[in-house]
């Protein structure tokens, strides 16, 4: 992944220095597990944890030769080993290494990417909190619907991202598994003991069926999971675009001091990072894709699914992390603007009060149909007319007749929309808590 969208604490998960060190856990682990049982001499083992070390450039060098990663590994490692090195990747394979090794990349950075989300659910519940009782227009279709309040669209977001949260510990309990079970899975020389006293040190489970790989179902879950995530990271971002937009304003970005939003407009200040956000959202969701296609290999194995990972598990990884870090951001430093959400319910001139209008006609005894098109006609003529509603109904003789004055001064108070408000807080925090 580019610099531009890397954070140092996951940047330092992908680079080549640790991939390797990811390796050499794995291999003395093995070297362990075998010493345990005999196989290996107690001094040989020492020899080889003293000795062995990652040089990274040694290791690229030897690989313009070998044309083979991890057979430039292995002869690195001899160089600075000696004799003893003939014990390490004893009755392994390649891919007992580096799936091995990459669930333990993957932990890392699920494990990082759970802080992530962490700390962004405690910005949306203090956010739910702030602006509990903020009346805004609720909108379908882009159009006005009816009233709800600023605190209830961070509680819904909240909500979403507990069930993200949960998926994703869901995706590393998954991926948090090993092999080392040899060439096509059927410990030919290494045991199904050995890989389990191996894999218990490094923290993984045992894949219980193995090929040559761990299959790639399970990292089309963990890459899945981030597509999911990265789409509620958009749903936030295309509801905040929309309410930065000039004519809404209900919301906006931070702006720092000399910061810019335009080469040749001085006055811009754009949705930069919910725009950024929702562009790295989409490639999230094409790496899945390609996550999904690593599924069906050739037989025990084979490796079209390599140099699609080497790609995707960081930048994937990156991404999500970068994303949570940015849209904590812009919500800690985001403007709201209650004034133009009341400003801006007024926009339909209280015709979000026709489904009460129409709820009272059916409660006095008139038909469904008959009240619908009597309460359609007063909104239509307010929309035309730019009346306001609630006056036109007021007017109406049928309404007065039917409704009364006392009953329509009770249905025309928006606070009437979060009289229920109370009981969602309450479901979605309890609930997280």
């Amino acid at each position: 992944m580019i610099e531009r969208y890397t954070r140092p604490e996951m940047g330092k998960i992908w680079t080549l220095e640790n991939r390797y060190q990811a390796w050499l856990e794995v291999e003395i682990a093995v070297c362990k597990a075998w010493a345990a049982k005999g196989r290996i001499p107690a001094e040989a083992l020492q020899n080889i944890m003293d000795k062995a070390s990652i040089d990274v450039d040694r290791i690229q060098t030897i690989e313009e030769t070998t044309r083979h990663d991890v057979i430039a590994f292995l002869t690195a490692l001899e160089e600075k080993i000696g004799p003893d090195a003939r014990f390490i990747h004893l009755g392994c394979t390649s891919s007992d290494i580096v799936d091995t090794a990459g669930s333990l990349l993957m932990v890392q950075a699920g494990k990082l990417i759970l802080q992530d989300i962490d700390a962004l659910l405690d910005t949306l519940k203090n956010m739910a909190l702030r602006y509990k009782g903020c009346l805004c227009i609720g909108r379908s279709h882009g159009v006005h619907a009816e009233p709800i309040s600023f605190g209830l669209k961070m509680t819904g977001f909240y909500a979403e991202f507990v069930r993200h949260r949960e998926r994703l510990v869901q995706a590393i309990e998954n991926i948090r598994v090993g092999k080392i079970s040899g060439a096509v899975g059927t410990y030919t020389i290494v045991t199904p003991e050995i890989e389990k006293m191996a894999l218990d040190l490094l923290n993984l489970k045992v894949d219980p069926h193995s090929t040559q790989i761990v299959q790639r179902d399970r990292y089309a879950h963990f890459f899945t999971t981030l597509a999911i995530l990265g789409g509620g990271i958009e749903r936030i971002c295309v509801e905040l675009r929309h309410l930065q937009r000039t004519e809404v304003l209900e919301a906006e970005e931070g702006f720092a001091k000399g910061q810019k939003g335009s080469s040749a407009m001085p006055h811009k200040k754009n949705p930069i990072s919910a725009e950024n956000l929702s562009g790295l959202s989409r490639l999230l969701r094409a790496n899945a894709m390609a996550s999904l296609e690593n599924q069906a290999l050739w037989h025990e194995r084979d490796i079209s699914h390599s140099s699609v990972e080497r790609v995707i598990m960081p930048d994937s990884t990156i991404l999500a992390d970068y994303a949570l870090k940015r849209l904590n951001r812009l919500l800690s430093n985001l403007v709201v603007h209650p004034d133009n959400m009341l400003r801006n319910m007024e926009h339909s001139y209280g015709l979000y009060f026709s489904q009460r209008v129409l709820t009272a006609l059916i409660d006095s005894g008139h038909p469904r149909q008959e009240s619908y098109v009597a309460v359609q006609k007063l909104a239509m003529e307010s929309w035309q007319t730019h009346t306001p509603f609630p006056t036109l109904v007021r007017q109406d003789p049928q309404m007065q007749q039917v409704l009364g004055a006392d009953k329509m001064d009770e249905l025309f108070d928006p606070k009437f929309y979060l009289r229920f408000e109370d009981d969602v807080y309450k479901r979605v925090f309890s609930q997280a808590n």
